[in-house]
């Protein structure tokens, strides 16, 4: 029983913002301080780090349901197939459709109905419904797709990963330039006799100490108001953490497949930080006593910056269409995803192509 990719699409948004962009913003410590440097160091610093030069934000009047359904229109068609034999919609994303920077995220209906909605799909045996996972909600939201099709409850699933990342940055918190926003979603089909299949999953969650590295807090502008919300992090701790955890589950995933270590074409990693994505490929081959091959890891986050849930199909999307230069998959390739993020939660999964 083979559940293969069949289709790809996403959506990358068209307002480009540049690391420059961010030189007028008053940046603050955690206290309220302000940096001893001014916002040109602190960008340059920003970008040898994380290796983010642009970031994409979606325009005034689209949410991630919007981003998320053209996507997901562009992957059924990839996929050539007619969109009333879905038998689940699975969107994966964190904070809903949040219509303006400070806004509260509007969940009701599920981001899941309103793109089958958008998709005009009649069919009620079609269920939507949304994944809170965190960054890795892609990648979970495919692990229970190819669950529901093994145990024959489904032949073809949607599956979205989506956010809007810039309506819940604090303005004046320097990790706010690592955001984005975009979506990118798979059809998986279980009935495709030339398609791919995927050989091995792993999923973990951390909570015991690590739930809270990623929350939502106050802004670092003591006059802010109290009631606005915005996404924060312990960068330290989440460095450390993923540069441990996930080489050991990627292991762990690979093992299970049975695909020697040689054969592995390319690793789609959560495009979260440039230097931490090198540490964990250099630590899960090191797992293996084995030199990392050259272009083993794609990368956009250049780019388009972190967009969450979207980075890895967004990534997977451009390289199976050969849109980004210097890489690319054939069939019979064998390829890995892998993803860190709030929760903590850890996932991966192994696909022959």
């Amino acid at each position: 029983m083979n559940v293969s990719i069949k289709g790809s699409g996403s959506y990358i948004p068209s307002l480009i913002t540049p690391n420059e962009a961010f030189n007028s913003h008053e940046f603050l410590q955690e206290d309220g301080a302000k940096f001893e440097h001014d916002n040109s160091v602190i960008i340059e610093k920003f970008k040898a780090i994380t290796g983010i030069e642009k970031r994409r934000y979606a325009p005034e009047n689209m949410n991630t349901s919007d981003l998320g359904f053209l996507a997901a229109e562009a992957a059924i068609k990839d996929a050539g197939i007619d969109p009333e034999t879905i038998d689940y919609i699975i969107f994966g994303h964190n904070f809903g459709d949040v219509s303006a920077p400070g806004a509260q995220g509007d969940t009701l209906p599920s981001l899941a109905s309103r793109v089958k909605n958008l998709l005009r799909i009649k069919n009620p045996n079609c269920v939507a419904y949304d994944l809170l996972f965190g960054c890795p909600g892609w990648v979970e939201g495919v692990i229970q797709a190819q669950a529901f099709m093994r145990a024959g409850m489904a032949k073809r699933c949607l599956v979205i990963g989506g956010e809007t990342l810039s309506r819940v940055l604090d303005p004046h918190d320097r990790d706010s330039m690592i955001y984005a926003d975009g979506a990118g979603a798979t059809l998986l089909d279980i009935e495709d006799p030339h398609g791919g299949r995927i050989l091995s999953h792993a999923s973990q969650t951390h909570a015991f100490e690590e739930a809270h590295y990623l929350f939502f807090g106050c802004s670092y502008k003591k006059e802010a108001p109290k009631d606005e919300k915005y996404i924060k992090m312990y960068g330290r701790k989440i460095y450390e953490f993923a540069v441990t955890q996930v080489p050991l589950a990627m292991k762990k995933c690979l093992e299970d497949s049975g695909v020697a270590i040689t054969d592995l074409k390319k690793i789609f990693i959560h495009q979260a930080n440039e230097k931490m994505d090198a540490a964990i490929v250099k630590r899960f081959y090191r797992n293996f006593q084995a030199p990392v091959p050259e272009h083993i890891m794609p990368m956009n986050i250049h780019e388009f910056g972190n967009s969450s849930v979207a980075t890895i199909p967004t990534l997977f999307d451009m390289v199976k269409k050969g849109a980004l230069e210097g890489h690319s998959i054939q069939k019979g390739d064998v390829v890995m995803f892998a993803s860190v993020g709030a929760g903590m939660n850890i996932n991966a999964f192994v696909y022959q192509v």
